[in-house]
């Protein structure tokens, strides 16, 4: 599944080099509602964070589309404990340049489109706080992460006076695990966010 999801993503961004011409570039941000999954952080809470980057679609026809990002993400976890009558606040901030590739189909005319598609993540940052300290503990978190989902987008119509915006909501699903023999957190655990976003195509 890794391999498949990679090729495919590396295929579409050679594609969309060859047509560059015919692609509406764009910015985008918004918020992060990640998680983590898994049996040893079960009870921890997410992490509320943002998102920004660049986006790029090329349209095959009036409903069908693809769309390519280059985003930076944060994303982990965030837990509070009350251990020995203090209450300990425990955050694991996962940050990631995110290359998601989506399929775009568009409902008739309506500016509506489902989306759904890979992504491969680059580990950017990987810190563990207590308290707001940083914890200096060497946690292996694996330097490629790869997730796939979908949402849904509106994109405002031409001639309006939000010609060029458009909102977006998405859910992935992670698809590897964070991380490689971890003693802290565990070794089977992976990434879910839900973002909302905000974009503009120029």
């Amino acid at each position: 599944m890794k391999k498949i999801a990679l090729s495919l993503i590396l295929g579409v961004f050679a594609f969309g080099l060859s047509s560059a011409q015919e692609i509406d570039f764009g910015v985008k941000g918004g918020v992060n509602f990640a998680k983590l999954t898994g049996d040893s952080v079960e009870d921890a809470d997410g992490r509320t964070g943002f998102h920004v980057g660049l986006t790029g679609e090329y349209m095959f026809n009036d409903t069908f589309g693809l769309q390519g990002e280059v985003v930076y993400s944060t994303q982990g976890l965030q837990s509070e404990d009350e251990i020995l009558g203090q209450n300990v606040e425990q955050v694991l901030k996962l940050d990631y340049i995110n290359v998601p590739v989506l399929a775009k189909f568009y409902i008739a005319d309506s500016g509506f489109s489902i989306d759904a598609g890979p992504q491969i993540g680059f580990l950017v940052s990987d810190k563990y706080e207590v308290n707001g300290e940083n914890v200096d503990e060497e946690l292996n978190a694996e330097t490629i992460d790869l997730s796939v989902g979908g949402g849904l987008a509106y994109k405002f119509k031409e001639g309006t006076s939000l010609e060029g915006f458009n909102v977006s909501a998405r859910y992935m699903i992670g698809l590897s695990n964070v991380y490689k023999d971890n003693n802290t957190f565990g070794d089977d655990i992976t990434n879910s966010n839900l973002q909302i976003s905000l974009g503009y195509k120029f």
